[in-house]
């Protein structure tokens, strides 16, 4: 009689490919070998990749995750493995990333013993994860997973951690699957309240002075289209979060910028003299706010969010919207009264003038001799990309560069770690959303700090030949920290200078063509070379040690209070 029992490792295969999952990142090892062993026998259906460290899976699922929309996914052994996940994890979690994360653990009969390469992730883990569950039984897989792809991916989305015993990957189960659309209790989408457009949509046309502030969760509910109606309808200018960067293009007349610690000038002033505050799928976090005592307190704040635990956690609203956001929008668009506000638009142009005299024109072109700079660096991409590249940037003050000036033509276009910070992210992230995105250009741009903490990846992109851009920018400083040493503790420079390998050598090593530009009348061509390769390419680019980031809101201090030197 015919066996049609399957392993349960054979069932998480087959789970992931229910899924419409054909790509995910791991590292093998011991507690995970049987899952490993079935995925050598689905090679033709579903491929996988071997980073170098698993804080690169995460980070590679992370970078496919926000470059497709789709779910990524990592997978890693017990002890060690799992816990090289959890900066990936808390990262996608409080970037809202949709992320699964697959562990091994040791078997049932050893939970608690202090076995080989045992920890308990699930406790690890769950401060960090929108959801997790151990699976100690086979016949668990089928469910437990698909709950862990709609979590992930509906209303709010974020990371899941399953940990899958090794009993349970051996021991066979009858397979069958069903793709979950509901949980009890779970309500990952708030019922839209008309009432409450209703009462969005007066203030907004009643508005002398209305403001838009768009976040992430634009892009994370596909509704780039109805926010461009909206402010071409309304005639109201738009800023966006550092994760909302792209929702709207960057040379759309309404786009007035970004907001926030490192944003443009006219939209963090104007913030405290907007009458109306519009915040679309964005939370109030620190960096955009500053000071919350002194925060937009003359504005009446329409917040339209779909997680409740995030209206009036920072800022008081006068309207809450819960809903999907495309699903909101869609309701209000019907409701705003076509109109222009050129006079407030004048005071953003104002503004941005200032700005320009006194910060960009030195940024993108500068005068001094003190060498390259990084924002003419990322504006010499700008003219070899044509604002057609997804941009993956890493943590520090190339990233606020990377945010202020590149240029963006389409959604999903700026991928970079927003409210965590990690330093690391983006050579790991970039090869994910070059996976994901194979037809777009992607470029990577990096710090020589946050580049060492997982230049091992250059690994996998020699293994797997994805053709990604490396930039790098070199001033042999931990920079972001040093602009603070330098700022608020009389350039005392503890512990922020770096002492750097030759880059070029190790990238050579990786078989990855590389070149080095310490001249400005060298990167011109050297970006256009990079750009025009069909292969991966590893540029480095030397540029001025002390170049600040401005303008710049201290901490504590007020979005009035923006320094622009």
């Amino acid at each position: 009689m015919k066996n049609n029992k399957i392993s349960g490792a054979e069932a998480v295969i087959r789970c992931l490919l229910e899924e419409g999952v054909d790509l995910v990142y791991g590292y093998p090892g011991g507690a995970i070998m049987p899952v490993y062993d079935e995925l050598y026998k689905f090679q033709d259906q579903l491929h996988h990749v071997l980073v170098r460290h698993e804080q690169g899976a995460t980070h590679a699922a992370q970078g496919f995750a926000r470059a497709t929309g789709k779910v990524g996914v990592a997978i890693a052994t017990s002890g060690p493995g799992a816990t090289n996940l959890v900066t990936g994890i808390a990262d996608a979690q409080i970037d809202s990333t949709p992320m699964v994360c697959i562990t091994g653990q040791v078997g049932k009969h050893l939970l608690g013993s202090d076995a080989f390469q045992e920890t308990d992730i699930i406790g690890i883990s769950t401060p960090v994860t929108k959801w997790n569950y151990q699976i100690t039984e086979a016949s668990e897989i089928p469910e437990i997973m698909a709950k862990a792809f709609f979590i992930a991916k509906s209303g709010r989305p974020g990371p899941v951690l399953i940990d899958i015993t090794k009993n349970a990957q051996f021991d066979e189960i009858e397979f069958s699957y069903k793709k979950c659309t509901s949980i009890r209790s779970y309500n990952p989408k708030p019922t839209l309240d008309f009432t409450k457009v209703n009462e969005a949509a007066a203030l907004i046309n009643d508005a002398k002075k209305p403001f838009i502030i768009f976040g992430q969760g634009v892009i994370l509910s596909e509704a780039e289209a109805e926010l461009k109606e909206l402010v071409e309808k309304s005639g109201i200018p738009a800023a966006w979060t550092i994760l909302g960067l792209s929702a709207l293009p960057t040379d759309h007349p309404l786009n007035v910028g970004m907001v926030g610690m490192h944003g443009n000038y006219g939209p963090n002033v104007l913030t405290n003299e907007c009458d109306v505050l519009i915040a679309l799928g964005m939370r109030f976090d620190d960096r955009v706010t500053g000071n919350l005592a002194t925060y937009a307190k003359q504005a009446k704040v329409i917040h339209f969010e779909i997680d409740p635990a995030e209206v009036d956690k920072n800022v008081k609203t006068e309207v809450a919207v819960l809903a999907d956001l495309k699903e909101s929008l869609t309701a209000l668009l019907p409701k705003i009264n076509n109109n222009k506000h050129e006079s407030w638009h004048n005071e953003f142009k104002e503004k941005y003038q200032i700005e320009l005299d006194q910060v960009i024109n030195e940024e993108l072109k500068p005068t001094n001799d003190k060498g390259i700079s990084m924002g003419e660096t990322i504006e010499m991409i700008n003219k070899h990309s044509k604002g057609d590249a997804i941009m993956v940037s890493d943590v520090g003050q190339h990233q606020m560069f990377a945010c202020r000036y590149a240029k963006f033509n389409s959604t999903k276009s700026n991928v970079t770690s927003g409210g965590l910070g990690t330093m690391g992210f983006a050579l790991p992230a970039a090869i994910g959303a070059k996976m994901g995105m194979p037809n777009r250009e992607v470029v990577a741009i990096i710090g020589d700090g946050g580049f060492q903490m997982t230049i091992q990846e250059l690994g996998t992109i020699f293994q797997t030949k994805v053709p990604v851009k490396i930039v790098v920018l070199n001033n042999e400083f931990l920079g972001m920290v040093r602009q603070w040493q330098q700022l608020f503790f009389d350039k005392r420079y503890a512990s922020t200078e770096m002492i750097n390998p030759n880059f070029i050598a190790i990238a050579e090593g990786y078989y990855i063509k590389a070149k080095k530009v310490t001249k400005r009348e060298d990167l011109d061509a050297a970006v256009a070379e990079m750009m025009a390769s069909k292969e991966s390419y590893f540029l480095e680019v030397m540029v001025e040690k002390e170049n600040n980031v401005f303008p710049m809101i201290p901490t504590g201090a007020s979005v009035s209070d923006i320094r622009l030197s």
